[in-house]
């Protein structure tokens, strides 16, 4: 045999999915990147993703597990069943013909994203102008976040317990905030600093005001103006910071990306890609053999802690639900037995190799644009640290079903072995003795204001999520 021809039949080379779709794929690929940035655009916090997910599962004749709990409603497989945890976290399910105990077919997916908060008592005035006092959330460069036009998105509990929702910032006729920075006149000290000390945390307050109210007998009257007109618009007094929500993101948009327009570039996509694709596969469900659950859960980025989290017993308590009204005699044996026996999905984002910056990634194993949906068969850092390092026989397995559907994919992991890392949610549901690995979408720009996508892997992730609900 020629050594060419032995070389072709022994090493193998990742495709680029541009390259293997046909024309009508592209086309797809296309439609969805489409409707990804139309959610990108609607979710922008995880209590808007949250809503949204639940608002297009019930366009798709989903039904509140609480109601079905309430009206003794019988389960059948086929039955598309959601549940609500504090407008933070979201589990789909579509009951199959297996029992519950048999396992499940879950992509886990995480809704918050970095951003900055407002804290509790944010509001003061100084030298003339009115800022808010912020607390950054998740792993932020905090210079990426300066200059910036910036929206505000919240919820208010009012001391009469009315709930308000509000955004400022997204509308073309709305004001936009700005965090401020030197000029470079002015900035050489700054800029002779190392660049995760040129802005700090208590650097990042937002400007919110000029205008002083109108009487002289007081003091601080840019911040009572401020304060007058949020209460005229709202009615919101000082106090009411301290029982609300604010999340300061970039304001406007997404966009696509490129003279070929193939990206897509927006907030948040980590990890609203992985929620996106794995909410439209669910969608596609009808009847499975095993019951397919997409799960969307809160605070990721900080850890997964806190009660709407991964780590949470939401997920647990919702199976546990649905074991007791599946079966005549429910027993936390059935729930154990049908968490251990599923099948996950850990629907994550990674940085896929940038030529700007090749000195972090080893370029063999790095994941690339346009070359599909990634598998990461660990994450963690330096020495695998807080991973879930899948086993041999669950990536044969997925590398099979991602093949046989004809899913472009490659394999990547997070940067050079000494360079640093990150973790997922994967090792939280391995905890329960599920078969887990970690599969998305790469970008660039991760945990930047604004990510970029490539719309051919978000078609492929979505294309591979279906071929694993239906396995």
């Amino acid at each position: 045999m020629s050594g060419k021809k032995l070389q072709k039949k022994l090493t193998h080379e990742w495709k680029n999915a541009w390259e293997v779709m046909d024309e009508k794929e592209t086309e797809k690929a296309f439609q969805i990147g489409d409707e990804y940035r139309d959610f990108l655009d609607a979710g922008k916090t995880e209590r808007e993703a949250a809503l949204e997910v639940i608002r297009m599962a019930k366009e798709n004749g989903y039904v509140s597990l609480d109601e079905i709990i309430e009206k003794k409603t019988e389960i059948t497989p086929g039955m598309k069943i959601y549940a609500n945890y504090k407008d933070k976290s979201v589990a789909l399910f579509v009951v199959g013909e297996e029992k519950l105990e048999k396992g499940m077919h879950i992509i886990g997916s995480h809704l918050d994203a970095p951003r900055i908060d407002l804290k509790q008592f944010p509001l003061y005035e100084d030298s003339g102008l009115a800022l808010c006092k912020t607390h950054y959330y998740g792993g932020i460069k905090k210079y990426q976040w300066v200059t910036l036009p910036l929206a505000l998105h919240g919820v208010v509990i009012k001391e009469n317990g009315e709930k308000l929702n509000i955004v400022i910032g997204e509308d073309e006729n709305d004001p936009v905030f700005f965090i401020t920075d030197l000029l470079p006149h002015l900035a050489k000290d700054q800029m002779a600093k190392k660049m995760g000390e040129g802005i700090t945390g208590e650097g990042l307050n937002l400007l919110v005001g000029n205008i002083p109210y109108k009487d002289d007998e007081i003091s601080d009257k840019v911040k009572l103006n401020v304060l007058n007109i949020l209460y005229q618009k709202y009615g919101i007094k000082e106090e009411d910071f301290t029982s609300a929500e604010f999340e300061i993101v970039p304001a406007g948009k997404s966009k696509d990306v490129g003279f070929d327009r193939s990206m897509v570039g927006g907030y948040g996509q980590d990890d609203r890609v992985g929620v996106f694709t794995s909410l439209k596969a669910i969608l596609d469900v009808e009847k499975p053999k095993k019951t397919a659950v997409a799960l969307f859960v809160d605070k990721e980025e900080i850890g997964s802690v806190g009660n709407a989290s991964m780590q949470s017993k939401f997920f647990e308590n919702t199976v546990s639900e649905l074991v007791n009204l599946t079966e005549e005699n429910y027993s936390e044996l059935l729930v154990k037995r049908a968490m251990a026996n599923s099948w996950v999905l850990s629907a994550d984002t990674l940085g896929s190799f940038d030529p700007n910056y090749p000195e972090v990634l080893d370029k063999q194993n790095a994941p690339f644009l346009g070359k599909g949906v990634t598998v990461l068969k660990y994450t963690g850092s330096r020495g695998k640290g807080g991973s879930n390092d899948a086993n041999s026989e669950y990536i044969s397995f997925i590398r099979k079903d991602l093949n046989d559907n004809d899913v472009v994919w490659q394999m990547g992991e997070l940067g050079k072995v000494d360079q640093g890392g990150g973790g997922t949610i994967a090792y939280i549901l391995a905890n329960y003795g599920m078969e887990v690995v970690d599969c998305g979408v790469g970008l660039l720009n991760v945990h930047a204001p604004y990510e970029i996508a490539s719309k051919a892997d978000v078609y492929m992730t979505y294309k591979g999520y279906n071929a694993f609900y239906e396995a």
